[in-house]
């Protein structure tokens, strides 16, 4: 079943990582923002209960402002996120439509499916109570966002061919990452004849400022391109697609995406196979493959700042100035709040709901080794 949607234009704005003043969402940059992104033609608005503050924002920003037959909305349900019964996690959805003030949502998502994830989606019922709040009005189209194997996902739409889409982690990075297997996954996604929203592909902004090496080849290529208009023409260029998220934290990168994406043109084979030594450049900087999700912080008992020292690891790798990587760590992690990377207790919870499927607990060792944090 294809999703009724299909006039989307393919660029999604992903309320994720939204710009901030003094640590709180700046919601009059993100009203210029949704009005640049409306002004082009663009309609996809992609929120959840888990980006803090973000559906509020949302319906500051969009809701508040704009016809509601003008946009299309998506949230979230993350039942394996503080929920211990049926009703905490049913509780989510209504929450959110509280605090976007929507009415319904045009796609909900089952999110962050994988692994013991997937497990309390069924405990719950969460398949079936979603297919009776499209049978109210409430939800227009159901699917679930993935982080886990091509065979697991196999599993789960032959047991829910009522699925109508499916969110997929896809970057030319991650194309044959045997951690994520974006290939793998999108094409087992497609078999079962199910349409793809993209997530992630800029990587968490990393391939908007990419390793050394593939940074060259692709300015040797294209001049004037930016590295992201790369890596969102590679996600755009794939059939069956809906639309890509870009998690657009300011006006300046909200102007660049609209710039590629405006009048999208696909990739050229010399195009591709550019791409394609940027992609073994980026595995041969062996950075770590954190997006920036916070899903881990979360979780903490201790409060480590993870993404903060894992970015400071990525940098050190990167320039090999360890006074440098240092002093980012501070910015990062204890001038957000958070605690240094030796303050891990190494209880694993970080892991259960990483995306990446990363070594967390042994990265967090080596940063504290390694930037004395």
């Amino acid at each position: 079943m294809y999703c009724s949607d299909q006039n989307v234009k393919k660029l999604g704005f992903g309320l994720m990582r939204l710009p901030r003043r003094n640590e709180e969402i700046d919601i009059e940059q993100t009203k210029e923002m949704v009005d640049l992104f409306m002004a082009a033609g663009f309609t996809y608005f992609d929120t959840a209960w888990v980006y803090g503050g973000s559906e509020e924002a949302t319906r500051k920003a969009l809701v508040e402002r704009y016809p509601r037959e003008s946009y299309l909305l998506a949230s979230k349900n993350a039942a394996w996120h503080n929920c211990r019964t049926r009703e905490d996690a049913i509780a989510q959805f209504e929450g959110s439509l509280a605090r976007t003030g929507a009415g319904y949502f045009d796609y909900y998502l089952l999110h962050n499916l994988g692994g013991d994830r997937t497990r309390l989606f069924e405990d719950f019922g969460l398949w079936d109570f979603v297919l009776r709040k499209k049978e109210e009005g409430r939800i227009r189209h159901i699917g679930f966002s993935f982080h886990s194997t091509p065979e697991e996902l196999d599993r789960i739409l032959t047991a829910h061919p009522e699925t109508e889409f499916v969110q997929l982690q896809i970057n030319y990075a991650d194309w044959e990452n045997p951690a994520v297997q974006s290939r793998a996954c999108y094409e087992t996604a497609r078999r079962h004849g199910k349409p793809v929203i993209i997530m992630e592909p800029v990587k968490g902004g990393m391939l908007a400022s990419p390793p050394e090496e593939a940074a060259a080849l692709l300015k040797s290529a294209e001049p004037d391109a930016s590295y992201a208009s790369w890596a969102l023409r590679f996600a755009a260029d794939l059939p069956g697609v809906i639309t890509v998220l870009s998690g657009m934290s300011d006006l300046g990168q909200m102007k660049d995406n609209l710039s590629v994406m405006q009048d999208f043109r696909g990739l050229t084979e010399r195009e591709r196979s550019v791409l394609e030594q940027a992609r073994q450049a980026v595995v041969r900087a062996n950075l770590i493959s954190c997006t920036g999700c916070d899903y881990c912080a979360k979780t903490c008992p201790a409060e480590v700042g993870i993404s903060g020292s894992f970015a400071a690891l990525n940098e050190l790798m990167l320039r090999n100035d360890r006074q440098q990587a240092a002093a980012l760590a501070g910015r990062l992690v204890g001038g957000k709040g958070r605690k240094p990377a030796s303050a891990c207790v190494g209880c694993g919870r970080c892991e259960q709901v990483c995306p990446q499927h990363l070594e967390i607990r042994e990265q967090l060792k080596k940063a504290a080794a390694l930037l004395g944090s």
